[in-house]
């Protein structure tokens, strides 16, 4: 519940770092904005809602995130038109999906209203951070952890809601060259795989960092039981065009219900191409890869849009994909979704909410 909800108090910060940032060589991630929004769960109710100068955080080392990973989060962009409007991309798509993200970890639902304007006075304090460049956005970062104070297996009571904000350029400088993992799992039927938790990304550091020290960016999931059909790829949707058609695997619970994912399929749809939503099997993909029916694979993700993959890596032979010319109906859609972020293309859809 949200009780009886405060103002959202602000703390300005004293001097700006802007100044001494350089907004043209971002590091993904590195680089913080002045300010960040926060908010408690205590007694039942969220109270204080505040904005308040970037910083560290003090934690008791029994608070119960550090231990059993109770942690939900989500990824989101806010774009600037050419106009100088500062809009986030579809953050009721976001808000919805943490809030699925926390019934599933037992923690409370974040009020839409509260959730909303926090993040619209946070990115409308801070815009000034959104560098200059095609490539340019603010990744905004929402989070919350359990935060009692003790030792033992249940959930939390208080949690702490948290956001802040990362000016950042494009995410990827290259195709990527991926690896079908085939023994190791990201998710599993009934888990968590769905959702956005801290653990399904922990476990999945070892057998990307052996990917990696063979020269893949990242892996390819494939489904547990089996090991026999593909979920995602890395931190993002995949996409794959078998015989023309758009094809990505349906969500069945271990694949997460991405917002870049639909949004391509959607204008996809409208554009007229054909596109499929089921089960994308890796005998498919090999086969396709060798035989030519696959013509092209492609990640999607808030992060990086769209990532065209170049290599697939499977039982230590690399398969060589063809890459996505600038005309191809691909990267038309990617262009599409790029104009509508930046205000070059009617957003029929209502998926911009400015901050102003």
């Amino acid at each position: 519940m949200i009780g009886t909800m405060p103002p959202i108090a602000v703390q300005r910060v004293d001097k700006s770092r802007l100044k001494e940032t350089d907004l043209e060589h971002l590091k993904f991630g590195r680089v913080f904005t002045d300010h960040m929004f926060m908010m408690d769960y205590v007694d039942g109710a969220w109270q204080q809602p505040r904005i308040m100068p970037y910083a560290d955080l003090e934690l008791s080392p029994a608070t119960l995130v550090l231990h059993y990973a109770q942690t939900i989060f989500e990824g989101m962009k806010a774009y600037r038109d050419d106009q100088g409007k500062v809009s986030l991309f579809r953050p009721h798509a976001n808000i919805a999906r943490m809030n699925r993200s926390a019934h599933r970890m037992c923690m409370p639902a974040i009020p839409e209203e509260v959730f909303l304007e926090g993040l619209k006075e946070l990115v409308r304090m801070d815009a000034a951070w959104l560098p200059q460049g095609k490539d340019a956005a603010l990744y905004i970062r929402p989070f919350m952890f359990a935060s009692d104070e003790y030792i033992g297996v249940k959930p939390s009571e208080g949690y702490r809601f948290m956001i802040f904000i990362c000016p950042v350029r494009g995410y990827y400088q290259e195709p990527l060259r991926v690896k079908l993992e085939l023994e190791y799992s990201r998710a599993f039927p009934g888990g968590t795989g769905e959702v956005k938790c801290g653990g399904n990304y922990a476990g999945g550091l070892y057998p990307s960092k052996m990917g990696q020290d063979k020269g893949y960016h990242q892996n390819l999931w494939t489904d547990a039981m089996e090991h026999k059909y593909i979920e995602e790829s890395g931190t993002m949707n995949v996409f794959f065009i078998i015989d023309g058609v758009l094809t990505t695997p349906s969500l069945d619970g271990t694949i997460l219900a991405g917002i870049t994912r639909d949004s391509i399929l959607t204008l996809a749809r409208e554009k007229g191409l054909k596109t499929a939503e089921r089960k994308v099997s890796v005998e498919e993909v090999v086969a396709g890869i060798r035989n030519g029916s696959v013509s092209a694979a492609f990640g999607a993700g808030t992060a990086a849009t769209i990532a065209p993959i170049s290599v697939v890596g499977y039982k230590g032979e690399d398969l060589p994909l063809p890459q996505l010319g600038a005309d191809s109906e691909v990267n038309l859609i990617g262009k599409m979704l790029d104009d509508i972020r930046r205000g070059h293309l009617a957003d029929k859809h209502g998926w911009l909410v400015g901050v102003d």
